[in-house]
């Protein structure tokens, strides 16, 4: 049986045409040999993701810059001879109908000295109590030097022959800690108003377009809400998401958190049909301002729930992460009604130094996670 569904139409990102309205949001694989190169378990785990039919694959962050390096067995593409290794991961999912974008991320404050090998940076010297890490304020000429970062980092992602970039401008990450009120408490040019805090973003992207062509799509993932008090709200998200449309941007994914706020991206235990998509809400403002792409996410497990939220024009596609670790052939097999919801716990033992796998999946079949 093939399901008949609004789900498995395709839609535009920019230039590019996504065969199906499902995106497996970026995942840290934790597979990368310790020097940031591709390995062949990266490399079969993208080629499985396209072959079970997703429609737009968004690599784990990766660090364009050595001093932002969130975590071990991080992807490197901070450096030309990353290419090589990274189109490895492509031609293995061009083999079929699936895109993919490279996200490009830099840790900031949210690293430890001993993971990248200096002081973490920030806007501002505000303390990271999760890391127990007292950050540098960036230099104006550190700014400069992270904003190239970004730019050859996205040339690299294009002749590497992703399909797209997404910018990491979420999770408390360096480019979310800069528009975030709370993280960023700067008196120059790079701080203050929404469009100073806002100001290394943008330059990144007229950046990218510039240097890899305005027909290269570029997508930002951006916090809704910080949840933190004196962190961004949703009102002021909304105008950076307009500010960051009429720039350029292709698409937006609306997620939310920061490792402080005890709530981050990833909540942890499933929730009832009603409250799945719990950044969706915050995504459906967001979207009605926009005339791009908007992505919905959030805990999201139901076929039914997916569907609603694309039908009811609340997003325009459905991201997922822990699913897909769970089950890489989670949407051939909705297509074919073989399932109706992931079987995903959203427990989150399946982030493993030792490469993403899932737990519960390891122990139904009688062997140790």
């Amino acid at each position: 049986m093939k399901v008949n569904s609004v789900l498995f139409s395709p839609i535009k990102i920019g230039t590019i045409e996504i065969p199906n309205r499902f995106a497996r949001a970026a995942t840290h694989d934790f597979m990368a040999a310790r020097d940031g190169s591709v390995t062949e378990r990266q490399v079969s785990l993208f080629n499985n993701l396209a072959k079970g039919e997703v429609g737009l694959i968004i690599t784990g962050h990766t660090y364009v810059n050595p001093a932002g390096i969130a975590s071990p067995y991080q992807t490197g593409v901070d450096d030309d001879h990353c290419i090589e290794g990274l189109s490895q991961i492509t031609n293995a999912v061009h083999q079929y109908p699936s895109r993919i974008f490279l996200q490009l991320s830099h840790a900031g404050r949210q690293t430890k000295p001993k993971i990248c090998g200096c002081t973490p940076l920030a806007p501002s010297s505000v303390y990271e109590p999760t890391f127990e890490v007292m950050p540098k304020e960036m230099s104006q000429e550190e700014i400069r030097s992270v904003i190239d970062d970004f730019i050859q980092s996205g040339r690299r992602a294009k002749e590497a022959s992703f399909d797209g970039v997404e910018l990491h401008v979420a999770h408390g990450y360096l480019l979310s800690s800069f528009i975030s009120p709370y993280t960023n408490r700067r008196k120059d040019e790079w701080g203050g108003t929404l469009a100073n805090r806002l100001r290394i973003v943008v330059e990144i992207i007229q950046g990218i377009k510039e240097l890899s062509g305005k027909e290269f799509p570029l997508i930002v993932k951006l916090n809704a809400s910080d949840f933190l008090p004196e962190g961004l709200s949703i009102d002021e998200s909304i105008e950076i998401a307009k500010i960051l449309e009429s720039e350029g941007t292709d698409g937006l994914e609306v997620s939310g958190g920061m490792s402080e706020a005890g709530k981050g991206s990833v909540w942890k235990g499933l929730r009832p049909e009603e409250e799945e998509g719990y950044f969706v809400d915050n995504a459906s403002k967001i979207k009605a301002e926009l005339s791009i792409p908007v992505f919905g996410l959030g805990g999201i497990r139901s076929f039914s729930v997916m569907e609603k939220i694309i039908e009811e024009g609340r997003a325009d596609l459905i991201s997922m992460s822990r699913p897909f670790i769970r089950e890489p052939f989670l949407i051939r097999k909705f297509r074919t009604g073989e399932i109706k919801k992931s079987e995903c716990l959203s427990c989150n033992k399946c982030f493993n130094l030792r490469g993403i796998s899932c737990a519960e999946l390891k122990k139904k079949k009688g062997t140790q996670p």
